[in-house]
């Protein structure tokens, strides 16, 4: 299969009328097959509230073209909506254009991804302020979590045609870029999320989405096999973060270093007891040691209770000389004391 590389894709802004400026939004790559029809799929309830329809589509690495599935996921800002990625077909190549969220929808080749993507704009639903609406004329949700829904069937009509072509272009889709798209096309962009990002190489690793190996039309099974494996790789992710988010609050890193100091404290004091015993000669069994501390700290109490009544019973004897008592004297009339002086006079 030939394939060409292009700084920039001059035959794809040439066939859909894009101004030069939007070629941010293209791959630089070019093919010479065409991509296969686009796969019919379910769209699966919108499991959560706020999240949006990303539709499948045909991809291309070097093993060839491989479906990357539609899924539903958190838009990168509040009130930003998809533009799919299409592939275009001009001077005998087929080049990959690529997707981006922006404030309103841009040209997607006119292919009708379904769902609300009927070619043209995005009808599946519409961004009320912080709130995301779902039309459940033409999309599913999840009804027993998600109550910002309206009905709106008039928009059936808007879908384009009814061919299952993946490309715009001779061939394909017939459809130009209108004012509104490609003022949009010149509007801020941001580029697919990192989901995005991950499910579209998920799925280039997976040889049952390869047109080699399905021939064009991928089964449930794989499709199904892909979406567990990108839940559990976000489950991952989730858990990761809050670990990490857990370990760096200040609380737990202060609980974290004081703990190392308080166990060596511990056995710095264990080791001085096993030391003290050595000297001693006597080893205190670790179940006993408890026990034996108690039993030493009632053993001192107790002579310290003796000592003190062993001197309450011995009488005090003033010393020679002590001011304000009398001295030692003999036995008959003697002189009182004087009354000691003090600094500001007698007592």
């Amino acid at each position: 299969m030939n394939t060409k590389l292009h700084s920039f894709v001059l035959a794809a802004l040439l066939f859909a009328g894009l101004p030069l400026a939007s070629s941010s939004a293209q791959v630089g790559v070019s093919i010479t097959v065409a991509p296969p029809e686009l796969v019919v799929v379910e769209q699966p309830p919108c499991p959560v509230d706020g999240y949006l329809w990303t539709p499948g589509y045909w991809a291309y690495a070097d093993g060839g073209y491989y479906w990357v599935p539609g899924f539903w996921g958190a838009p990168p800002e509040v009130g930003l909506l998809w533009t799919p990625p299409y592939w275009g077909f001009a001077d005998g190549v087929y080049v990959f254009n690529d997707g981006y969220w922006g404030p309103s929808v841009g040209f997607y080749g006119g292919i009708n991804y379904g769902y609300g993507y009927f070619g043209s704009g995005y009808y599946g639903g519409q961004w009320a302020g912080n709130v995301f609406r779902y039309n459940t004329a033409v999309t599913q949700v999840n009804t027993t979590v998600i109550h910002n829904t309206f009905v709106d069937r008039t928009v059936l009509s808007k879908q384009a045609t009814g061919s299952r072509a993946s490309f715009n272009g001779p061939g394909g889709v017939k459809a130009e870029a209108t004012a509104e798209e490609k003022a949009a096309a010149n509007a801020r962009h941001v580029p697919a999320t990192s989901e995005q990002v991950s499910r579209q190489q998920a799925a280039s690793k997976n040889p049952d989405l390869q047109a080699s190996v399905n021939h064009g039309h991928p089964n449930v099974a794989a499709i199904k096999s892909l979406d567990q494996n990108a839940q559990k790789a976000q489950g991952t992710e989730k858990g990761k973060a809050s670990s990490e988010k857990l370990a760096n609050k200040p609380g737990n890193a202060a609980k974290v270093e004081a703990t190392p100091k308080k166990e060596g404290a511990e056995e710095s004091r264990a080791a001085e007891r096993k030391r003290a015993e050595a000297r001693s000669g006597k080893a205190t069994p670790p179940a006993k040691e408890g026990e034996n501390a108690t039993g030493r700290r009632r053993g001192m109490n107790e002579k310290a209770a003796t000592s003190r009544r062993a001197e309450s019973a011995v009488p005090r004897q003033a010393a020679p000389g002590a001011r304000g008592e009398a001295s030692a004297a003999p036995q008959g009339k003697g002189k009182p004391a004087k009354p000691e002086q003090t600094p500001s006079g007698p007592h």
